[in-house]
């Protein structure tokens, strides 16, 4: 049997090298200690300077009133009269996934960055809020043309290339670091909006913000296509209704010029029976056209979402801080695990090299 080129470690063999390295530890004891109270000292010292975040949480509940069972009722109607009532309409569009998706977007988050509020009295944009809080503008001092860029006097719907790409990095950075969008519960349709910064103010301004666009945006999409059919029947109703106005007040001025018309002249009858004709079919185009309009402003409003909120964020906000003694004990173990692991590594190659 030719011998093999490595040696295969018994338990026992195991067992013994073990108990060799943690002595060589316990040899080095002093170094641990010390290494443990290093830890203790930059632990108090991270504990000290670190600045606490401040959590703000909105939780709201949806309810989709585009029911399969209402809507379907509605859309049978409606094909009476000549109206098509989609019952697979856009609600599917921004439920679940979709919807974290949309506040994580670009635009709800640029949206509320570029908002206005009332911070330490005095009106301040979001964006220049956060900023400031993260001392964006002492680290472009070199960066001359960023150090300079201003967006109280920007159009938000029109950005220079500088600012473009600011807020491209702060929503990037607010998405990875401060911003996070859950549902609690997988079966209920309860979302949960979470923002967490070192600046309590802007964390509750920004929730607040967010909630809304994303909210106004939500329910805007989803009545859209009934909202336009409701804005083109209203404009015919009104058409017609001008239209009738006229017949009619065209009939009381045909009566008026001709109060006693011979009757053996039927000339003159004409203008005024042509006007009672156009009355009496506008009449019947209105009945229909406000009937129409009727049904679909009630469609309109069974597509309308409901969005309860259920908690909001309210000062004092929740405050994350890590304590002295916090940092102290984690130092403390932290500290001596480094120290040890050192030490095994020195040994370990020192034993390489013989």
């Amino acid at each position: 049997m030719s011998e093999t080129n490595h040696k295969e470690i018994t338990l026992k063999e195991l067992a013994i090298k073990t108990t060799e390295w943690l002595s060589y530890l316990k040899s080095k004891w002093l170094i641990i200690i010390l290494g443990c109270l290093f830890g203790v000292a930059l632990g108090y010292v991270y504990a000290t300077y670190k600045k606490p975040k401040y959590v703000a949480v909105s939780t709201f509940a949806l309810e989709d009133a585009n029911g399969a069972g209402g809507l379907g009722q509605m859309a049978g109607l409606a094909s009476m009269v000549g109206i098509e009532i989609g019952t697979s309409g856009n609600g599917g569009v921004f439920q679940g996934d979709n919807l974290v998706e949309l506040y994580k977007s670009r635009r709800m988050i640029q949206q509320a960055l570029l908002t206005s509020s009332d911070f330490d009295g005095k009106k301040q944009l979001l964006i220049e809020r956060y900023l400031q809080f993260n001392h964006q503008k002492d680290l472009w001092d070199k960066e001359l043309l960023l150090n300079k860029t201003d967006f109280s006097n920007s159009n938000r719907l029109k950005l220079t290339r500088v600012q473009d790409s600011i807020v491209g990095e702060v929503v990037k950075t607010i998405n990875n670091n401060y911003l996070t969008v859950t549902k609690p519960d997988k079966k209920l349709s309860i979302l949960k909006v979470q923002v967490t910064t070192k600046d309590e103010q802007f964390s509750k301004v920004f929730n607040d913000e967010i909630v809304k666009n994303v909210n106004e945006f939500y329910v805007l999409t989803k009545t859209k296509k009934s909202a336009q059919n409701v804005a083109v029947l209203q404009h015919q109703t009104d058409s017609v209704k001008r239209e009738l106005n006229g017949a009619l007040a065209g009939m009381a001025s045909s009566t008026d010029a001709n109060p006693n018309a011979n009757p053996s002249r039927q000339i003159l009858k004409v203008p005024s029976q042509r006007r009672q004709v156009d009355a009496q079919a506008n009449t019947a185009i209105l009945t229909e056209l406000v009937k129409n309009l009727e049904m679909s402003k009630l469609s309109q409003q069974k597509e309308m979402p409901l969005i309860q909120i259920i908690d909001e964020p309210v000062f004092p906000l929740t405050k994350i801080a890590t304590t002295k003694t916090q940092g102290m004990v984690v130092g403390f173990f932290l500290g001596g695990f480094l120290f040890s692991l050192a030490l095994l590594v020195r040994r370990g190659f020192l034993l390489m090299i013989k």
